[in-house]
């Protein structure tokens, strides 16, 4: 069995919910949590904020590379947050729902 990823992945707020639900459609995320944030960074030499929303993805590492695909051709940004996540331990039911979730 695949093992679990939880991936973070910043997007703005308009656009948010449809890029998580096509991630769960196309099997590349058995879930997606949107967590409503506001940024503070440093981008091309200026300090800006933004309202965003943190998508952390629950996926599994087969399917991680499509995953990184899709974000990045589907992503609107032109620098955007991709950081996957091995966490220690998984609740092995979960993990099984993780990966029939996100199989072929």
């Amino acid at each position: 069995m695949s093992a679990a990823r939880v991936v973070l992945v910043t997007h703005p707020a308009r656009g948010a919910r449809a890029f998580a639900r096509a991630l769960v459609a196309q099997r590349l995320a058995a879930c997606v949590n949107l967590v409503p944030v506001g940024s503070v960074y440093r981008w091309k030499g200026k300090v800006e904020s933004a309202r965003e929303v943190l998508c952390v993805v629950k996926t599994t590492a087969r399917a991680l590379a499509r995953l990184e695909r899709h974000v990045r051709a589907a992503h609107p940004y032109e620098c955007f947050e991709f950081v996957a996540l091995a966490p220690a331990r998984v609740e092995p039911r979960y993990l099984a729902w993780l990966a029939a979730e996100t199989g072929p």
